[in-house]
């Protein structure tokens, strides 16, 4: 498997409405934090979220959160 790559060192702050979404977890993709579905090939598989009413999220940006899709703050360490 495929590690994946660093999106960039700070989390993707963003309100999101309610929904399904898919969290691009290899760091490849245009879309970020999305997947567009640029991890073919890597071993690597979106996180599927669903979001049951509307909020801020702090998605992760670096892709090795421990908490992932979430950031975790892991970003500082890399």
């Amino acid at each position: 498997m495929a590690e994946p790559k660093i999106a960039q060192r700070q989390p993707f702050v963003m309100q999101v409405d309610p929904g399904v979404y898919f969290w691009c977890a290899c760091g490849r993709s245009s879309n970020q934090p999305y997947c567009d579905g640029s991890h073919k090939g890597t071993g690597l598989a979106p996180r599927k979220v669903e979001i049951e009413e509307a909020q801020t999220i702090a998605w992760c940006g670096c892709k090795h959160s421990g908490n992932a899709p979430y950031c975790d703050g892991t970003h500082k360490q890399l």
